[in-house]
């Protein structure tokens, strides 16, 4: 599968240097006084230096849930995504969807939490019990 590319906006390239970087582990790549590249899981994410442009603005019911609508994130395998899990609840992140599986016993089974970065993004991860159902109906 091939690497995707997105770019973001946030209010402070230190801040998001120690949140992608330091928390997440997501290794730096080329950066300049305005962005900063990093391997997200394979897949590459900038962080541009644009403060009014940051923040979620919207959310959508899911689940009796307020779902950010825009987010972005990477499905882990249910390993990693308790590892992740337990690191951001030790690092005392507040989560805006606490980390919760769904769809129990069912087709699409997955775990789940949502949180945000320094600059407000929101951010998925998840993890399916079989990773044949991403996409099953």
């Amino acid at each position: 599968m091939p690497p995707f590319h997105l770019a973001f906006p946030v209010h402070d390239l230190a801040a998001a240097r120690r949140f992608y970087g330091e928390l997440l582990g997501c290794p730096e790549g080329r950066s300049s006084n305005e962005w900063v590249d990093f391997n997200f899981y394979g897949h590459q994410i900038v962080a541009h230096l644009a403060p009014g442009e940051c923040g979620h603005r919207q959310s959508s019911s899911v689940d009796n849930h307020d779902v950010p609508v825009r987010h972005f994130g990477a499905v882990l395998s249910i390993a990693q995504w308790e590892e992740l899990a337990a690191k951001l609840k030790a690092a005392g992140t507040q989560f805006v969807i606490e980390p919760y599986t769904r769809f129990k016993g069912e087709v699409g089974e997955q775990s789940t939490m949502f949180f945000l970065d320094p600059s407000g993004n929101a951010i998925e991860f998840k993890a399916f019990a079989d990773m044949e159902s991403l996409f099953a109906k």
